[in-house]
């Protein structure tokens, strides 16, 4: 019997996705384990893996396709034996609706496609891929892209409806009868949720417009979220590099032990030991408790064409200089390519942003939640500073640290600065 593949959910907050190119053609065999597809995230792309054995029989979503929900029909498969004649079901009209929406805008000058082979029947499909490192679907809810619309249009509470459609996927109709019915719950609104801004006039000026990516839709959402809901503070700390230069000097000498360690990984090492020493700072917010991490992990904002992405160093309180500065190349390498996994960008307990390599002298971070504090790290430079009474030039460099004030007071912050400083300032106490 034909067997449904899916657009998998790569991440627990994922609700779309791109799929960015079919690895397999129709009519090709496929065994269980085979790679089938490239999928497209907001921060990585990642392969999609066969479960069963068949041959591909119909692709219903063309490569490049974006904004495919979550638990979406993306093609077909058949069983050995199996012919395309098996593919008896019918997709609803309003399902080809959102298939044909979800191609890229460039197909749209082609000749009208031809409808998509039915799907199998409820009783005759089951899940045919998944993907890399997918996690359990649980007692998650299916949902087709126009019943999700509706729903919210409605403000129906989906987890009152009972679907009619594959594998109880909740549909169109299900939707409207749950409405004409009168017995929705409504979703509660979330009182913290800015409303969205309405549209930009056109004033006569030219200009070009730049599709906004999943990545730069999400950055802006987080960012919003941040702005809107944490209570942020910041505090700010000078600190004079002279000794840490010359300690990185000797340590990188002439370049033959074949890596080169930088004053931000000094900075990772140092909060990461910080952190330690104040742990109310490597925390998260929740209504009922704050979570203190046992592990020291820290994101570093990482700079990509289409946005910022914060891959995580694992442990940084117990890695070598040199451990941090070759995983800090080989994360921010991949994650320009869009090679990271999941679980090397989702988490970690507290943010580095380092400016300082484009002149950038001091700046405020925006906090990246659900972590309570960010380092926003500026230039060294030098600067006139009074020392024992007498006026000298050091290499200076200031330091912003954003706090969440539901988590982290005025004095932990400050503690924590404090700290930082001790060890940027005699970085050979970083070494023992």
């Amino acid at each position: 019997m034909p067997i449904e593949i899916l657009m998998p959910a790569l991440s627990p907050t994922m609700t779309e996705g791109k799929l960015a190119k079919w690895l397999k053609k129709e009519g090709d065999p496929i065994k269980s384990g085979d790679l089938i597809a490239e999928i497209e995230t907001d921060k990585a792309t990642m392969e999609m893996e066969a479960v069963d054995e068949g041959t591909l029989g119909k692709i219903l979503v063309k490569e490049g396709s974006e904004g495919i929900a979550v638990n979406q029909l993306i093609g077909v498969l058949l069983e050995e034996g199996e012919s395309a004649d098996a593919l008896t079901a019918s997709i609803s009209e309003s399902e080809k609706s959102e298939l044909k929406k979800s191609e890229p805008k460039a197909e749209a000058k082609e000749a009208p496609v031809k409808a998509a082979p039915p799907t199998p029947s409820p009783t005759e499909s089951k899940p045919a891929a998944k993907a890399v490192s997918e996690p359990a679907r649980g007692d998650r809810t299916f949902v087709s892209p126009l019943a999700k619309r509706l729903a919210a249009d409605a403000g129906l509470d989906l987890s009152a409806v009972s679907g009619s459609g594959p594998n109880g996927r909740i549909v169109k109709k299900d939707v409207e009868q749950a409405i004409s019915e009168g017995g929705s719950r409504r979703a509660p609104a979330s009182a913290a949720r800015p409303a969205p801004s309405g549209p930009v006039p056109d004033f006569g000026q030219p200009y070009t417009e730049v599709p906004n990516s999943g990545m730069r839709k999400t950055i802006a959402r987080r960012l919003v979220e941040a702005k809107s809901t944490i209570p942020h503070f910041y505090l700010t700390i000078d600190c004079r590099i002279d000794d840490l230069l010359k300690l990185r000097k000797d340590i990188n000498g002439n370049g033959e032990d074949g890596y080169k360690v930088s004053v931000n990984d000094f900075v990772i090492k140092a909060c990461a030991l910080a952190l330690r020493k104040v742990p109310q700072a490597n925390a998260t917010w929740t209504e009922e408790a704050v979570r203190l991490y046992d592990n020291v992990d820290i994101s570093v904002a990482v700079s990509t064409p289409e946005g910022l992405i914060t891959p995580i160093v694992r442990g940084a309180d117990t890695k070598g200089l040199g451990a941090i500065s070759s995983e800090i190349k080989d994360l921010a390498g991949r994650a320009r390519d869009k090679k990271l996994k999941p679980e090397e960008f989702q988490g970690g307990g507290f943010s580095v942003s380092n400016l300082g390599m484009f002149g950038i002298r001091e700046f405020s971070a925006v906090i990246n939640p659900p972590q309570v504090c960010i380092l926003a790290v500026g230039k060294g430079e030098q600067r006139p500073i009074v020392s024992e009474g007498a006026v000298v030039i050091a290499n200076m460099m200031t330091c912003t640290l954003s706090c969440d004030h539901r988590v982290v007071d005025g004095a932990v912050g400050a503690e924590f600065l404090q700290a930082f400083q001790g060890y940027i300032e005699n970085p050979l106490r970083m070494l023992l």
